[in-house]
């Protein structure tokens, strides 16, 4: 087994003083969120990921928790080639030679043991006085020291306990031959304030304190495990534990993604370094996520949907000037391949021009007002804006830009009993003209009206939906053929409404019927 220098605990040189290790323990403490068990092959390809990524210690399972916990840690231990492998037990025995066992495969172990130490878990768990927990701690650090000289030692609960109580069991610990000495915030109780000061305590009253890591492994049942993790650091902690997506049980632990890019990004107040590659944690992040089958929230910092993703007009117009007026990371530094300026009902005029140009289209002051007047409208009834819905509009827009016969309004009622109806308006060169008819089924009824509006002869041979885009609320694009005296016209019409695209497409195939015909006058639309 490796020794506590090679291992990145223990003694550091001066030189590294500022480096803070990442302990990630996505595969033992993550995966006891309910729900989020990982088969065997999942465990080994999310712990290759994390050492390819640069995490400092894996702690791969709980070895004496199930036989599948004890094969995964031996396998874990196999494949990695760079991180130390950590195998958790309880204070004792069993549990210590368990993990023991399980570590033999790995190139470089730790074993963590703990215990708990608040008065809470003191007389309620563990029905031991504050000696016997004593004791308890020294037999378990000597045990795992017999197998390894890198052990970790935690006081579960620790900010829940008494401090002269803490610094007792502290430097029983390091006395034991404790390497590594965690602090967990274990039910997120804690504040940063206290919990640097917590630190500061312990390095300051504790007896060769000097001679191991400090850790902190914090919990987010008030919201503040990454900055409880951070303020654990500004105390003189230099090992961090935390999961991908903040997995864990309850409200989860200390996201790495957020605690790695905080001290990168913020370095002007937090001047410490991790050996972590950040262009990974995107990566890391949906891989969590598929083998857990847990989501990441949208909003969720750094990995989430919208992370990198700006819909307000003020923030798009701001992102298109300078990046740096909306966002304080680059996406590519996270993984993320770049920027998204989401259109949506809040978009601005210059955000929706861009848009347009990246999907290849120059428009005119005019034609640009009247696309982005509809992509208004559009925005207002459908959630989610594709860009397959923009080239629709636009598509749309320039096909009935010279149209004489344009639709103004509609309306149908269609089910089970009774006639279907239409009532429709339509703009003919200027003048609304307003008709009803019935039908069979709600398109033909329509077709009916706007026959009633514009009497001809064309029949349709062809009439064909689909969706533009995915959902329920997606864009229905809508295309006819019309045929009269053996001309032949294709037409489409596109809306959120299939029965408003419908009549938009029939229309439309008029209008061409006119334009082949050499009558562009309003006059002359009946003659058809």
């Amino acid at each position: 087994m490796s020794t506590a220098s090679e291992a990145g605990a223990g003694n550091q040189p001066a030189t590294t003083k500022e480096r803070v290790f990442i302990f990630d323990t996505t595969l033992r403490d993550g995966e006891q969120s309910p729900g989020a068990s990982m088969t065997l092959d999942e465990k080994v390809q999310v712990a290759m990921l994390l050492d390819d990524m640069g995490v400092d210690i894996i702690e791969a399972g709980f070895p004496i928790a199930s036989q599948g916990d004890f094969e995964s840690v031996m396998e874990i231990g196999k494949h990695i080639k760079h991180a130390v492998v950590c195998g958790l037990a309880r204070a004792g025995t069993a549990d210590i030679d368990r993990a023991a066992e399980a570590l033999k495969t790995a190139r470089r172990s730790r074993i963590h043991t703990f215990i708990g130490t608040s008065p809470t878990h003191r007389q309620y768990q563990l029905r031991m006085d504050e000696d016997q927990v004593y004791e308890k701690v020294v037999a378990s650090v000597t045990r795992a020291r017999s197998y390894t000289d890198d052990v970790e030692w935690s006081a579960m609960d620790a900010t829940r306990t008494e401090p002269d109580y803490l610094c007792r069991v502290v430097e029983a610990a390091i006395k034991a031959g404790a390497t590594t000495i965690n602090i967990p915030d274990t039910v997120g109780y804690t504040t940063p304030d206290e919990m640097t000061r917590t630190i500061r305590m312990l390095r300051e009253r504790v007896p060769n304190a000097d001679r191991v890591i400090f850790s902190v492994h914090c919990h987010d049942d008030l919201g503040m495990a990454v900055a409880n993790s951070l303020a654990g650091v500004m105390g003189g902690a230099r090992q961090i534990e935390c999961t991908i997506n903040g997995l864990g049980e309850r409200a989860g632990n200390a996201a790495l993604e957020e605690v790695v890019m905080a001290i990168r990004t913020r370095s002007d107040v937090l001047p410490f370094t991790t050996g972590v590659d950040t262009r990974m944690l995107m990566r890391a992040s949906k891989l969590v996520s598929a083998v857990t089958a847990f989501p990441v929230q949208y909003n969720k910092a750094i990995v989430g949907q919208n992370a990198f993703a700006h819909e307000s007009g003020i923030h798009q117009d701001g992102m298109l000037k300078n990046a740096q007026t909306f966002e304080i990371m680059r996406p590519e530094d996270v993984g993320v391949k770049e920027t998204s300026l989401v259109m949506g009902k809040h978009s601005g005029r210059a955000a929706f021009r861009a848009k347009l140009e990246e999907l290849g289209y120059q428009l005119g002051d005019n034609a640009l007002n009247d696309v982005f007047k509809r992509f208004k409208d559009l925005a207002d009834r459908k959630k989610h804006i594709f860009d397959d819905d923009i080239v629709a509009l636009v598509d749309d827009e320039v096909a009935t830009a010279s149209e004489q016969l344009k639709v103004v309004s509609l309306t149908v009622i269609a089910g089970t009993s009774g006639p279907q109806k239409a009532i429709i308006t339509l703009d003919t060169g200027g003048q609304h003209v307003t008709r009803e008819a019935t039908g069979n089924g709600p398109v033909d009824a329509i077709f009916n009206a706007i026959k009633g509006i514009i009497p001809h002869q064309a029949t349709l041979s062809l009439y064909q939906v689909h969706a533009v885009t995915g959902g329920t609320d997606a864009q229905a694009e809508v295309s006819v053929r019309l045929e009269e005296d053996g001309r032949k016209v294709m037409a489409r019409g596109t809306d959120p409404d299939t029965m408003v695209a419908s009549a938009k497409a029939y229309v439309s195939g008029l209008n061409k019927l006119v334009t082949r015909r050499g009558k562009a006058a309003p006059t002359t639309l009946k003659a058809i």
